[in-house]
């Protein structure tokens, strides 16, 4: 049984795509650490990496080539500056030359040494081979990025295929909602309480506290900057931001200077049905608007999903609940975290291999829960609204115009998040004995629903609105 952390659920990088930015980033810095295990580092002459199947198909829309530039460069995405983005892939491309790990310079061409291959390999979508020339041999490394960040070596499939078990460390180990559901009842506790167990068994409170409150402060910051950034998007599409313009209609003439006296000033804001379908719709937009210009954000299960949650959040802390502090933060957090555990498990976080329903779906599913949990919902109906949620995003495909994660992907972060809330208020009216889907059910139908979809529907920008919109329509 695989044990996931809700902080590899939620992390903190840079857009516009988590398995295709922030993954091969980590890739790069992963395929580092094993040529210094292995004494090899020093004696790197020549390096090459080549992007095979969606990492190829993408690639460009999504900033592949950059992410693997700045993790080869040795740049951490949680913490570098996003200005400083820009500054070191344009010095590589200008000097031929990177400085490998920052420690060594070595000839780089980013046109020849980045090679993008349509062929699939065949563990994943996402998959990527490095190589580095030592003493006129060879070494190549392959690793897969398997959505949400998260990366894995060629070792795994092998481990796969020979069956080797991975065990999980955590007190109380969930697989499935009807375990996690057990572990409630036996402890006594809310679903955030069952996975604030486990998260102690690796780490203190005091550290728990202290990620939960900085992933929410980015989220935060992240909403704030894109409601008060206006102009197009890079990539070619001329996408105008919407989120600057809708904020400047809704907010009123409250003062504020910070994020923080934002939320409380937004409190204040008339909250008819139509101004609070705008104002989710804001967050959402903001966040993804932040993401497709790589700026920084969480990835909540991925980026390209990234505004669902901090929305819907948001919108518990300025219209439902104006005496919400730190530990609803907390609880909904772990509880969303621990939905996006179980959609990874049971099936995928991937686009490249279960479309947009891995993403929007998935997102959608761990607010609503979440959202249920806060407004007062028993375990079975946080499970029974995050069942509702991902229902009505199955067969949803991944069919990014022009390989951009702009168009449908920001739209869609709104529609997510207005479905979570619809979602759980759906969930809290319910008696689960009365449910005729089990959420388990869902995800295993997900997952069937993700091996049935053809692949050009799944991130390689060769089916749907990928093709049937015109750049020039742009």
């Amino acid at each position: 049984m695989e044990c996931i952390s809700v902080f590899d659920m939620l992390k903190i990088g840079v857009g516009p795509s988590s398995s295709h930015t922030l993954g091969p980033w980590r890739a790069a810095e992963r395929w580092i650490e094993e040529l210094k295990a292995t004494k090899k580092f020093d004696k790197v002459e020549k390096i090459t990496v080549d992007l095979f199947g969606s990492l190829s198909l993408t690639g460009k829309g999504h900033a592949t080539d950059y992410a693997v530039i700045l993790g080869l460069s040795g740049a951490d995405p949680e913490y570098i500056p996003v200005e400083s983005i820009d500054i070191i892939v344009t010095s590589v491309k200008n000097t031929n030359t990177l400085l490998f790990n920052n420690e060594r310079p070595i000839e780089f061409d980013i046109k020849a040494d980045i090679v993008f291959n349509r062929k699939f390999l065949p563990f994943h979508s996402n998959g990527m081979i490095f190589s580095a020339l030592i003493n006129g041999r060879r070494y190549k490394s392959t690793y897969y990025s398997i959505g949400g960040g998260f990366v894995v070596q060629e070792e795994r499939k092998i481990s796969k295929k020979n069956k080797i078990t991975f065990y999980c460390t955590f007190p109380y180990p969930v697989e499935s909602g009807v375990q996690l559901l057990k572990y409630c009842e036996q402890l006594k506790l809310p679903i955030s309480g069952v996975v604030l167990e486990n998260e102690k068994s690796i780490r203190p409170i005091e550290t728990i506290d202290s990620e939960i409150q900085r992933i929410w402060d980015t989220m935060l910051e992240c909403m704030y900057v894109g409601c008060h950034t206006e102009g197009n998007l890079p990539g070619g599409l001329n996408v105008r931001r919407r989120a600057y313009d809708m904020h400047q209609k809704l907010k009123g003439e409250v003062p504020y200077t910070n994020p923080v006296e934002w939320l409380y000033a937004i409190r204040g804001t008339e909250v008819k049905f139509r101004q609070i379908l705008k104002w989710v719709s804001c967050f959402a937009l903001a966040v993804n608007e932040v993401n497709a210009s790589l700026g920084r954000v969480v990835t909540a299960p991925t980026n390209g999903s990234a505004g669902v949650i901090p929305s819907v959040l948001m919108y518990y802390l300025v219209i439902e609940n104006h005496d919400a502090n730190f530990e609803d933060i907390k609880r909904f957090l772990l509880v969303a975290g621990e939905i996006g555990s179980l959609f990874k498990k049971g099936a995928t976080i991937s686009a490249a291999m279960g479309g947009c329903q891995a993403e929007i779906g998935v997102s959608s599913a761990m607010a609503a829960g979440a959202l249920c949990e806060l407004s007062g919902g028993t375990p079975e109906q946080v499970l029974v609204a995050a069942e509702i949620a991902m229902e009505h995003h199955l067969g949803m495909t991944c069919d990014p115009i022009g390989g951009l994660v702009q168009i449908p992907c920001i739209e869609r972060n709104a529609m997510g998040a207005i479905k979570a809330i619809n979602a759980c208020e759906l969930a809290l009216d319910i008696d689960p004995k009365n449910v005729k889907v089990p959420f388990d059910k869902v995800v295993q139908t997900m997952w069937e629903t993700a091996k049935d979809m053809n692949t050009k529907y799944k991130e390689t920008s060769e089916g749907g609105l990928a093709v049937g919109v015109n750049l020039s329509d742009c």
